[in-house]
């Protein structure tokens, strides 16, 4: 796996109804493409967790910041990485577990699922990659 070249894909989203839904479809479409590519394998299990992830940082995104969003989706060596840029150079903070709160569950969330989680500031906003990984 480690020879194989990157498969990636960069997505606006604008925020609009059915935007979640469209970054979730395109999700599933691009690990479709990269389970074409040889020697990468995408469980129904992975796929559902990067439909997650996608999920919740695209709806962190789009409740924070002001303006467009950006996902991109990368895969290589075995790894599934998945970005969400936004306008807001606010750092996100996962709250502590709190089964009684309802709502701001998702960085939590994805900090569960995903094999590590990054955020950063860039000279605008901000960029969360989360990484997930690819069997095979």
């Amino acid at each position: 796996m480690a020879d194989a070249a990157p498969v990636e894909v960069t997505v606006a989203l604008d925020g609009a109804d059915g935007c979640i839904a469209h970054a979730r479809h395109r999700t599933s479409d691009f690990l479709a493409r990269a389970e074409s590519a040889p020697g990468r394998p995408v469980p129904v299990r992975t796929l559902e967790l990067a439909q997650l992830v996608v999920s919740e940082l695209v709806t962190n995104a789009l409740k924070y910041a002001p303006g467009p969003v950006l996902l991109h989706l990368g895969a290589a060596d075995g790894v599934l990485e998945i970005e969400v840029w936004d306008s807001d150079p606010a750092l996100p903070l996962a709250r502590p577990a709190d089964a009684g709160r309802v709502g701001q569950h998702g960085l939590e969330i994805v900090l569960a699922v995903a094999r590590d989680v990054e955020a950063r500031r860039e000279p605008v906003g901000k960029r969360i990659t989360a990484r997930l990984a690819l069997p095979g």
